[in-house]
């Protein structure tokens, strides 16, 4: 019987394509990676990969025991992390760095106070370099906003909560400010999301319902940063209502419900339908469902309209 440890790095080379770059991974020299292979393939009596002078290419059967490798490393996983008290173990995610300033902060520091043993470990990112990561097994989850495609059919995502999108003005700015919403939009200088992400396709679909046609300026990647653009005066922006940002108390903005806008950012768990963490992805969810596992403590939930 192969080895767990055989069976990863079998998944890892089938993943990368090659053994020297398994090898960096999972920190062997490419002649141990191709032992471990040749080994793996003895045990089972079968060839797993095609060799073309010094490329490997991942054959019929290997793709077949791909399946069945990843179905018996997940279990092992799961077993292995499995704690009488709860969780723990080392889970390994990604969030937006807009989430961590929203309402899921306030659930991931509730895990940690509920799971003491459980160690976190974050990547801050965006939602489309999120997926890939996700499919591929290098984070056990992440924290997303609605994808606006169709997943792979080995991902899902779930709905944590919705974050209204709203109209951020200075109270000093460096420019004439209307008091009307759209005049703001069409005339004040226009701080945008990046219109290839997620967020910044939401920002286009909201000036799309309004039909107004902005006065561009900057375009950034980050709201903290757009945050601090219009805090300083220099423009506008539409951003998600973020839960944990004392918006009412910042005497340097102003938020402006945009009339008649319905759009809302969706944020949820992106995860693998079969994966070796479902205990904690189930925990992280159920903080927003207001039934934590074990608990009697309710969580606010947040609508996801």
């Amino acid at each position: 019987m192969p080895s767990f440890r055989v069976l990863k790095t079998f998944l890892v080379v089938a993943r990368v394509g090659s053994f020297a770059a398994a090898g960096d991974e999972v920190s062997l020299t490419p002649a141990a990676v191709g032992l471990q292979i040749r080994l793996l393939e003895a045990a089972i009596g079968r060839l797993l990969f095609d060799r073309i002078g010094r490329s490997i290419i991942l054959n019929t059967q290997g793709r077949e025991f791909v399946t069945v490798a990843s179905d018996l490393v997940i279990r092992y996983e799961a077993a292995a992390n499995a704690a009488p008290n709860g969780l723990s173990g080392t889970v390994v995610m990604g969030a937006l760095v807009s989430a961590l300033m929203g309402a899921f902060a306030g659930a991931l520091w509730q895990m940690k106070r509920d799971y003491p043993t459980l160690d976190i470990k974050l990547f801050a990112g965006l939602s489309a370099d999120f997926v890939p990561r996700v499919e591929r097994g290098e984070l056990d989850a992440a924290v997303t906003t609605l994808p606006p495609r169709v997943l792979p059919a080995a991902l899902k995502w779930t709905p944590l909560y919705a974050e209204p999108m709203v109209l951020i003005v200075p109270t000093r700015p460096h420019f004439a400010l209307s008091s009307d919403p759209f005049a703001i939009l069409r005339t004040a200088p226009f701080l945008r999301f990046d219109r290839s992400t997620w967020t910044g396709d939401l920002v286009t679909r909201v000036l799309a319902g309004a039909r107004v046609t902005v006065n561009e300026g900057l375009e950034v990647n980050s709201v903290e940063t757009i945050v601090a653009l219009v805090r300083q005066g220099f423009g506008v922006a539409i951003v998600p209502k973020l839960d944990n940002v004392q918006w009412q108390r910042d005497s340097r903005l102003k938020v402006i419900d945009i009339p008649g806008n319905v759009i809302d950012r969706k944020v949820g768990l992106l995860e693998r339908s079969n994966h070796s963490r479902t205990q904690f992805t189930a925990a992280i969810k159920a903080q927003f469902s207001g039934l934590h596992p074990g608990k009697t403590r309710t969580t606010r939930k947040v609508p996801n309209t």
